[in-house]
């Protein structure tokens, strides 16, 4: 009988499952942003087509819309029929269809090989996310949270860099990047097993701290509306940013690829320290330090000088990270244990409907008051949103004093 293997409190990243989870977590960034650097020269290999504007930008947010249709029910087959398989399938079915660019003859063929491959990604981020909350409770969870997302900056640092030297000799080549999941299947098949979830240590784990919230569906529509949001506008930076720093007069294959490799590198630093920042200052504090960096970001952008457009990616980039691992921790805090395939096809489908809506709604914005405007008005939302954030922490803080207080004098 397989079972749920539960350790005692270590260091997670020594557990070979957790190393086979932070694998598939880098195929999140790798499956929009990789072929960022390469849009431009698209955009000119394709310039007959009449709605090259439209399609080529298109290209980088396509596997949003099948990811939000398809994650909740990968959930759904998740939490019913297990996660292993789903997984293992949406690896390879991933390494196909983003590959598949190198190929094919024109932008429509390749934006319907994008909808196969969200497809992939939303198989494989809900067996993921739901994988995490089986295997790691505690401290471990979060430590893993933290690690997940710097596994996806550094990974697309990695991925966008190559992409971006890539674009150079051909804007078909970065679609190749894709083909390099391939080398994680045997890796995760060795190390992940289906999680029994009616054994007897599971049951344990379930009754301890995973029964979750009452309230656990509207504080996790909460999230997901929050977590849309924030990938709504951070993806300004892979679909903005080639066109940004075209019309500054860069080269916008090279340079992309360098600022978001800043971006993604600055992002993954940041999120090895996500675990001690939130246990100083909680998720309110994480979330007020993620949107204030994010705000400092945009605002660098509008300077639009060399040194200000790598600080301002940077700085984006570490305020993605300290937001983003808030979101699948507090879900799997508050969903029960028996939903938490569910938790994570709702979150997967939110990250990437935020990314699809980037697009519809920063062209028009920009077509109005241009790049800098726009960065100026979403600079301004955030630093809102940071100081939200920061008045939850405020009052959370005095509330605990009061109570703390309370219990001396008694």
């Amino acid at each position: 009988m397989k079972q749920v293997h539960v350790e005692p409190e270590q260091q997670v990243w020594k557990d070979p499952r957790a190393i086979a989870l932070l694998m598939a977590a880098t195929l999140t960034v790798m499956a929009n942003a990789t072929i960022s650097p390469a849009l431009a020269g698209l955009e000119e290999m394709f310039r007959d087509d009449p709605n090259v504007l439209w399609l080529s930008r298109l290209l980088v947010s396509t596997p949003s819309l099948t990811v939000i249709i398809c994650a909740p029910l990968a959930g759904v087959i998740a939490d019913r029929y297990g996660r292993r398989a789903l997984l293992l399938v949406g690896v390879l079915l991933f390494a196909v269809m983003g590959s598949a660019g190198m190929i094919l003859p024109d932008l429509t063929s390749i934006l319907v090989s994008r909808l196969g491959l969200g497809i992939a990604v939303a198989m494989v981020m809900t067996a993921q996310t739901a994988l995490i909350g089986d295997y790691f409770v505690g401290n471990q969870r979060s430590s893993l949270m933290g690690l997940q997302t710097s596994a996806r900056n550094f990974g697309g640092f990695l991925f966008i860099s190559m992409a971006g030297l890539l674009a150079v000799t051909s804007p078909r080549l970065p679609f190749a990047i894709y083909g390099l999941a391939l080398l994680m299947v045997p890796f995760l098949w060795r190390y992940i097993s289906e999680p029994m979830k009616h054994s007897a240590v599971a049951k344990k784990v379930a009754s301890a701290e995973d029964d979750g919230s009452p309230a656990w569906v509207w504080l996790l529509a909460a999230l997901a509306l929050l977590q849309m949001l924030t990938n709504m506008i951070f993806f300004l930076m892979p679909t903005q940013l080639p066109f940004f720093l075209d019309a500054q007069g860069y080269d916008s294959a090279s340079m992309t690829g360098a600022a978001l490799g800043a971006l993604m590198l600055t992002g993954g630093t940041a999120a090895l320290l996500y675990g001690r920042i939130k246990a100083r200052v909680g998720y309110s504090g994480a979330f007020t330090l993620a949107y204030g960096f994010m705000a400092i970001g945009l605002m660098l952008l509008t300077l639009q000088e060399t040194w200000s457009v790598f600080l301002g990616t940077a700085a984006m980039g570490a305020g993605y990270a300290f937001a983003m691992p808030n979101f699948p921790a507090i879900a799997l805090q508050v969903a029960p244990s028996f939903r938490r395939g569910m938790a994570g096809g709702v979150l997967t489908s939110s990250v990437f409907l935020g990314q699809f809506l980037s697009v519809f709604v920063s062209i028009p914005l920009i077509a109005a008051v241009g790049f800098a405007g726009t960065f100026r008005i979403v600079a301004t939302a955030l630093t809102c949103m940071a100081l939200i954030g920061l008045l939850v922490f405020i009052w959370r803080s005095v509330r605990r004093a009061a109570t703390a207080f309370v219990r001396m004098e008694n």
